[in-house]
């Protein structure tokens, strides 16, 4: 590569144009450009977020950081593009799965579906989410044992609390055999991250959603594990069981599975209520 190196980023000067797009698409600020093109400002390195953004969006492939080259990213392919009709095939056709085979989840192909779902937006792209999974169905089933503890020990002590959530129900359908629970899903993925991130709680739901919408291009099917969530952060013979290090918290759990049933249709869902406002 010719061109000019700089603190953080290279510029191959054949390829460059100098058209300003990657100074114009730095979400940091970074990047200045000059009539010899893009250079750093100064304090680039310790400002720089590591988005990748400047490499992506220059067209002429001139664009390389320290860290990351035009050849080590996917290339955007037209044909693949969703229009709007596949889109909203591809996110009105999402189910939530409450009913598995009893198959165990392959390896390779959940972290497959995992580092897709590790794309997601995170604020200043920190990526601080971290991972537990459970793909052990007897400790899943010891997973929801003590969930059920914990809604025994809410109905005597918050009955009305325990109402609330039917946990009662859940608890009797439980005793007859019945996990409603996790599910009897093979699979469970917690999501937590360091309590020192303000932004822990979003970035892990909005990587959660990623690996929702990921799965399905798997055959795999996903459903939200509220009542364990709630559960890990109140009860600690769970917390325990799961081992997550200190000061850091879960803020989402998916039971993950192959789906024993298939759906032929998508149901309506209520519009968007919107209130624009009139300044």
């Amino acid at each position: 590569m010719q061109g000019m190196k700089m603190s953080i980023f290279k510029i191959d000067s054949e390829k460059c144009d100098k058209d300003g797009i990657c100074a114009i698409e730095c979400p940091a600020y970074i990047i200045e450009m000059t009539s010899e093109g893009p250079v750093p400002v100064e304090g680039a390195r310790e400002i720089c977020i590591k988005c990748g953004h400047c490499v992506a969006v220059c067209p002429k492939a001139a664009f390389s950081l320290e860290f990351l080259s035009p050849d080590q990213c996917m290339p955007i392919e037209k044909q693949l593009v969703l229009t709007a009709d596949h889109a909203e095939h591809f996110l009105r056709s999402r189910r939530s799965v409450r009913r598995y085979k009893d198959k165990p989840v392959p390896k390779d192909i959940f972290e497959k579906a995992l580092t897709l779902a590790c794309c997601a937006p995170t604020a200043s792209n920190r990526q601080i989410v971290k991972w537990l999974v459970v793909n052990k169905k007897e400790d899943v089933v010891k997973i929801a044992a003590h969930v059920i503890d914990w809604m025994r020990y809410v109905s005597k002590t918050h009955p009305q609390v325990a109402q609330a959530y039917n946990m009662e129900n859940l608890i009797i359908e439980w005793d007859k055999g019945t996990d409603r629970i996790c599910r009897d899903a093979p699979q469970l993925v917690f999501a937590y991250a360091s309590d020192e991130f303000a932004s822990a709680a979003a970035d892990c739901h909005i990587t959660l959603a990623y690996l929702e919408l990921a799965l399905p291009g798997f055959n795999l099917g996903s459903c939200w594990a509220g009542y364990v969530n709630t559960a890990v952060n109140h009860w600690p013979n769970l917390a325990k069981e799961l081992k997550l290090p200190e000061k850091h918290t879960c803020h989402g759990i998916l039971m993950v599975g192959f789906p024993k049933l298939k759906y032929y249709r998508a149901p309506k869902r209520n519009s968007p209520d919107i209130r624009y406002h009139a300044g």
